[in-house]
């Protein structure tokens, strides 16, 4: 049986694997090719998963990992927040912290139909249902700050 905080974790899990598959979906069914802040945010909702993922396994670490869930989570909220408000108005994301990020990991070339890097972040500006889709992503940040939060100070 899954105590509160297990189940919690799973659920910050469950929310970024389905962010990460959602985007997928958007770049390979309804050709939406990503920039450099959308797959930097792909890789911030995947560990963050991860790491709720070992919390959940590992009860003596869930409110760490909670906590961890958080701080990665105002991570991903500055990443959507600078590609809505300023990166989309560039002409290229070329050379900016997550252009070089993600080319020094080497996830680009590694795993491009995950991680590649196929549009700039003007041209990746789209709204779904009337919000920007980085909008989107900053709110579910939101959601996952406040879960995680909630996971490392909730009573036990």
């Amino acid at each position: 049986m899954l105590i509160p905080g297990q189940r919690l974790l799973l659920l910050i899990a469950l929310l970024c694997f389905g962010a990460v598959a959602a985007a997928l979906v958007s770049q390979h069914v309804f050709d939406m090719p990503p920039c450099a802040w959308c797959v930097l945010q792909r890789l911030i909702y995947l560990v963050i998963g991860v790491v709720a993922l070992a919390g959940a396994c590992a009860t003596a670490l869930a409110r760490v990992c909670a906590a961890a869930c958080a701080v990665l989570a105002a991570g991903g909220i500055a990443a959507a927040w600078y590609q809505y408000d300023v990166a989309a108005r560039m002409f290229s994301c070329d050379q900016t912290f997550a252009d070089r990020f993600m080319s020094g990991t080497g996830l680009d070339g590694a795993v491009p139909w995950l991680f590649g890097i196929y549009a700039t972040c003007m041209d990746a500006s789209v709204e779904v249902l009337g919000v920007e889709y980085a909008l989107w992503s900053l709110a579910l940040f939101g959601v996952l700050v406040i879960l995680g939060a909630r996971g490392a100070l909730g009573r036990r």
